[in-house]
Order: structure tokens, then C-alpha cells, then sequence
């Protein structure tokens, strides 16, 4: 790997620390930790398009890899901004101001949320500068195609899921009650699915220019997704608050879409 790489690397480093502390300053105006998460999908945004200028790989796997991150990004941060809007601070953020006292968090969340946050994106973005600085005469070829597919797969379930669940839950007549139906039917977490085939997608296009090291990166994704912030802490609390989801959970597929049990 050239040393330029590791420069350029470097400098999404600290250009996404800008970044988030530019939002954790607002977040303690607002004492919101939570609007954090919208800025997850947006940080991809910035640096896939920070490594797109500041690389040399083939042109179109350039534009694909930037346009498939920015698609992803984009739609990632209005959801998470609009699913935000008019409503109080996560749950999640909630109890850990709860936990170290209102005087102590706003200078706690700038470590344990914004500046994780940011180094956390910035590791998992390996592929996307990888993709783009490598493989000057690798012109597209069979890796990038799967990648494309599996991105597109990946897209559908992520997007088409949230899509479903928040039409799920405006009805109030849902409150409380199960979402089984559609991508749900067939996975409990299509959104954290789709996510992950995302994720793998661009490490598909790391492989095409034979930069393997980087699926390392979407390993870490797919674990935070997996045992951290995803499915097990979710699943967590809607355990606890719908009495159906047992049911639930012993008919349908955790992760990995499949045909539900007939009992």
C-alpha cells in the first residue's frame, strides 16, 4: 500500500473529527445527544467524496463507488433526520445522561458518542478509499458487477424495510403490535440485513483491485450490527416491550432472510 494512501487516510481521519465536533457543539446547545446518528450516513457521504478527490483508481469504479455511497448516505441521514424531527432525545442517550449526571455529559458525550462515532465510521470507510485509490488499470469487471448486485439487494431490504416499518408504525392501532409482514416476514431485522449486504458490496470492490485488508472494516460493521448496537440491543428491548415479539422471534429468521416457521 502507497504512502500516499495512508496520507489520505489519515486526513479523512481528522477531517470527520472536525466534523463531529462541529455536531457534538450543537448537540450540547440542544442537549440532544442523539442527533448524532443522523450524521453516521452523512460522514460516508463526505469522505467517499474526499477520497474520490484525492485518489487515482479507475475512473469508473470511482464514480460507482461514490455514487452507490452517497445513494446509500443520503437516504440513511434524511431518514434518521426525519424519524428524529419533533421528538426527545434517544432512549439510549437519555440513560447514560442519567447514568453520569447532567453537569458531566456534554463533555462525556464528546468521547463516548461523537468522537467514537467518528473514529468507528472512519475505520469501517477503508474499502471506500481503497476502491477508489487502487486498481489505475483495473477497468470494472466481475467483482464489481457482484458488488453492484449485492448492493442493490442490500439497498432494497434497508430502504424497503424502514420504508415499512415507519408506515407500520403511523398507524396508532399498530402501538404495540409486531411488524411480520413484507421484508419483516422473512427477517427480523431487514434494515441491519441490508446494511451489512451494503457494506459487503464495497468490500466486493476492494477485492476487485486486490486490496483484501479492508474487509477487516466490514467485519467491524457487520459485528457492531450483529452484537452491539443493532440487533442485540434491540431485540433487548422489544422483548421487554411487546409481548408478541417471543412468538415472533420463534417463527422468523434473526438475520438472514428466510421462509417463516409455520409454528
Amino acid at each position: 500500500m502507497q504512502t500516499d494512501f495512508w496520507f489520505v487516510y489519515l486526513q479523512g481521519f481528522l477531517l470527520l473529527m472536525a466534523m463531529f465536533t462541529c455536531v457534538w457543539i450543537v448537540s450540547v446547545k440542544l442537549v440532544n445527544a442523539s442527533i448524532v446518528d443522523p450524521f453516521w450516513g452523512l460522514g460516508f457521504v463526505v469522505l467517499a467524496f474526499y477520497y474520490f478527490l484525492h485518489s487515482s483508481g479507475d475512473v469508473d469504479r470511482k464514480f460507482l463507488v461514490m455514487a452507490l455511497s452517497s445513494i446509500w448516505g443520503l437516504r440513511l441521514f434524511a431518514y434518521l433526520l426525519w424519524r428524529s424531527k419533533g421528538k426527545p432525545e434517544d432512549y439510549r442517550y437519555a440513560q447514560f445522561r442519567k447514568q453520569y449526571g447532567e453537569a458531566n455529559y456534554w463533555w462525556i458525550s464528546f468521547f463516548q458518542v461523537f468522537l467514537l462515532q467518528g473514529f468507528l465510521l472512519w475505520i469501517i470507510s477503508a474499502p471506500l478509499l481503497a476502491s477508489q485509490f487502487e486498481g489505475q488499470n483495473r477497468p470494472l469487471g466481475f467483482f464489481d458487477g457482484a458488488a453492484v448486485i449485492i448492493w442493490a439487494i442490500g439497498f432494497l431490504f434497508e430502504a424497503g424495510g424502514d420504508h415499512q416499518l415507519a408506515k407500520f408504525k403511523s398507524d396508532p392501532g399498530n402501538k404495540g403490535k409486531v411488524l411480520c409482514t413484507g421484508f419483516w416476514k422473512y427477517t427480523r431485522h431487514p434494515n441491519y440485513f441490508g446494511d451489512a449486504c451494503v457494506w459487503t458490496s464495497f468490500a466486493c470492490f476492494s477485492v476487485a483491485v486486490e486490496q483484501y485488508w479492508p474487509i477487516v472494516s466490514v467485519a467491524v460493521m457487520i459485528f457492531l450490527l450483529l452484537k452491539v448496537s443493532g440487533v442485540t440491543l434491540l431485540e433487548k428491548a422489544l422483548k421487554s416491550n411487546k409481548p408478541e415479539y417471543e412468538m415472533y422471534i420463534n417463527r422468523t429468521s434473526s438475520f438472514f432472510p428466510w421462509f417463516p416457521k409455520s409454528k
